[in-house]
């Protein structure tokens, strides 16, 4: 009779505890947030899920930097917050974030490391999840001869068109096409010295990272990595000073990366936007973007073909 109520007691509480309905916040899913830094717009991300029944955790994307996971977020009477520790910035504090929702919409104050306040909206990401297939465009080629007039860079630059190849032979600025896209296909070539650090930014808001990575295992933060959130599965970098080549499709979010003729990212979600976005808007098209401020590199060969 003992036995047969201690199984009882044992079997409820187990059904209760395993199978307990959780409870879902309206805060959960994505977000894309639009940071005030001085009056000038910079692009931020937020991820929330239910971890169990009752918590919220989640991931965040700044100015800077690769996605950060958030341990908790405390939500009650539509005001939220998080603290996370630094990353890139120069501080001993935590960055910490606090935030209202209101519908489909979320506002607040973020707090950096050295304790400015910086205001903020955001909201709910687009999935842009596609219903048929793409038809694909005419191919654009984008390096041709000594010619820099598909691209853009801030102010002067050091960026050198020769031959065909687009050169920084030094950190400086970025380089943007002056045509925004929406879908695509890209092939693009790249040659990185040793140690040095480039990337490939989608519509200008996902990065493809371009490293000095032959040897090393496959990283959010190595070659084929799409920067914080997508590992490739295998690490085919060359040799540094060797030439590397991606073909990568992007259709809505889902991306499909080609390193050197092997598939590392199969049609996989991107999540959010990456560190060292242009912004934060998802849902329209944009640019492509080559990094030029962490060390020399090369690219040539890029040709970029449009979904009608």
């Amino acid at each position: 009779m003992v036995m047969s109520l201690l199984l009882t007691f044992f079997t409820t509480f187990t059904f209760n505890n395993l199978y307990a309905m959780p409870v879902i916040s309206p805060l959960e899913g994505r977000w894309d947030i639009t940071i005030d830094v001085d009056g000038k717009p910079a692009p931020a991300w937020l991820e929330v899920r239910l971890s169990g029944t009752k918590t919220l955790v989640g991931q965040f994307v700044c100015v800077v930097g690769s996605a950060r996971p958030v341990a908790e977020i405390h939500l009650k009477d539509g005001k939220f917050s998080f603290a996370i520790p630094a990353q890139w910035e120069q501080g001993d504090n935590d960055l910490r974030v606090e935030g209202t929702l209101e519908g489909e919409k979320i506002s607040g104050t973020l707090i950096t490391v050295d304790g400015k306040a910086q205001t903020w909206t955001g909201v709910r990401a687009p999935i842009l999840r596609r219903t048929a297939a793409p038809v694909w465009g005419k191919p654009i080629k984008l390096t041709e001869g000594n010619s820099m007039e598909k691209w853009h860079a801030e102010g002067n630059h050091q960026w050198i068109a020769e031959k065909g190849i687009l050169s920084s032979p030094k950190s400086g600025a970025n380089l943007m096409t002056k045509d925004k896209f929406n879908d695509f296909k890209l092939h693009i070539e790249f040659r990185i010295p040793k140690g040095s650090n480039s990337g490939v930014y989608l519509r200008g808001r996902y990065e493809v990272q371009v490293t000095d990575s032959k040897g090393m295992e496959p990283a959010l933060d190595q070659m084929g990595a799409i920067y914080g959130f997508l590992v490739p599965n295998e690490m085919v970098a060359k040799e540094a000073g060797e030439w590397n080549t991606y073909d990568i499709t992007l259709i809505g979010k889902l991306v499909t990366v080609v390193a050197n003729g092997k598939t590392v990212i199969s049609n996989q979600d991107i999540p959010g936007i990456t560190g060292g976005a242009l912004d934060s808007n998802e849902a329209e098209p944009g640019p492509l973007l080559i990094q030029g401020d962490h060390g020399p590199v090369e690219y040539r060969n890029i040709i970029i073909t449009p979904a009608k």
